[in-house]
């Protein structure tokens, strides 16, 4: 009894400290019209420190999500613009010699904000993709013989286009791994459309207030972290994520040899945590197996290795995913 009424406690004082949700997406809206899954989605990775990877073909307004969603928050905001002559120095910085102090000094590159819009981040080379990856993980650049920490909150929003589009590097699998969710948009409706049209011709174009700051964004962080999670939930989680490893053992053996890798631990924990983010956005204060369900593609399409006996069938990993949410028992 007593933990049905702290459950009942945490549901309450989550529902009043989740109130700038709301408030945060009426200042999204103002300036993106429809898209609420990508605006969902943001708002997970901001709220539990997870990086996203935004995946569309160009024209989807995944930039302009990412620059309101910063504008909403009173932070510093770097874009980066990946191209194929980009170097790692133009990202992290570098050591520059100072003839007037006849040393040298260094020079911090963009990536020191909080909120990082690396756009079009497979337009580079590997090199410079990988030097992404100790800020992403360790949240901390090294440049020279010193190393230095982030501010936080510290979050890489980044938008990709399809693999398919000439002059594209696929990211290295231990970067992908990285990304918290991944994203991909579509076109929007017809009527959402027009509201764009009309949007973009009025005499101003709507911007956001700043209602949160990098302090707000922290302390959500830490209450998300508090929302309820049931033993049987941490089951449902791990039985999803293992089936991905082990298909034949949730009775999906058509997998098996289409699953070059399955989900990791890092998998298993960012679909715990994007559960919790979610629930919370939700305003509730406890997970329930609809939360993990519509996290889950997000969480683990850019997390499944497929073999070439599934492409050569056109079987994606969206459709294993499918699967093993229609197959694994939901508690």
């Amino acid at each position: 009894m007593s933990e049905l009424v702290n459950i009942k406690e945490l549901n309450d004082r989550i529902q009043q400290e989740s109130s700038f949700v709301d408030l945060l997406n009426i200042e999204m809206g103002k300036v993106i019209v429809g898209q609420k899954h990508l605006v969902e989605s943001l708002l997970i990775g901001l709220l539990s420190d997870g990086h996203v990877l935004l995946e569309g073909v160009p024209g989807l307004a995944k930039t302009l999500a990412i620059k309101t969603l910063a504008d909403t928050i009173d932070a510093r905001f770097s874009r980066i613009q990946f191209t194929p002559d980009l170097l790692p120095a133009d990202l992290i910085g570098t050591m520059v010699y100072s003839p007037k102090n006849e040393e040298f000094i260094v020079k911090k590159g963009p990536i020191f904000a909080n909120f990082i819009l690396a756009d079009e981040i497979n337009r580079s080379p590997a090199k410079v993709q990988s030097a992404l990856l100790e800020a992403m993980q360790e949240k901390q650049v090294t440049i020279g013989v010193n190393t230095y920490t982030l501010e936080k909150p510290f979050l890489v929003l980044a938008t990709q286009n399809p693999i398919e589009q000439e002059g594209t590097y696929p990211l290295p699998e231990a970067q992908v791994d990285r990304f918290m969710l991944k994203v991909v948009l579509d076109y929007p409706k017809k009527e959402e459309e027009r509201l764009i049209i009309r949007q973009n011709l009025g005499k101003a174009f709507p911007t956001p207030n700043r209602i949160l700051n990098p302090a707000d964004i922290m302390r959500a962080r830490e209450i998300v972290k508090e929302v309820y999670m049931d033993e049987k939930i941490e089951k449902y989680i791990l039985d999803i994520v293992f089936a991905t490893r082990y298909p034949a053992e949730y009775g999906l053996p058509k997998f098996t040899g289409m699953i070059n890798y399955g989900g990791s631990p890092r998998a298993s924990i960012s679909l715990a945590l994007a559960s919790k983010a979610y629930a919370f956005i939700k305003r509730r204060g406890y997970v329930i197996p609809e939360d993990v369900r519509a996290v889950c593609h997000d969480v683990l399409r850019h997390r499944i290795g497929l073999s070439y006996e599934a492409e050569a069938e056109n079987i994606t990993s969206v459709d294993i995913i499918t699967e093993i949410l229609n197959t694994v028992e939901v508690p």
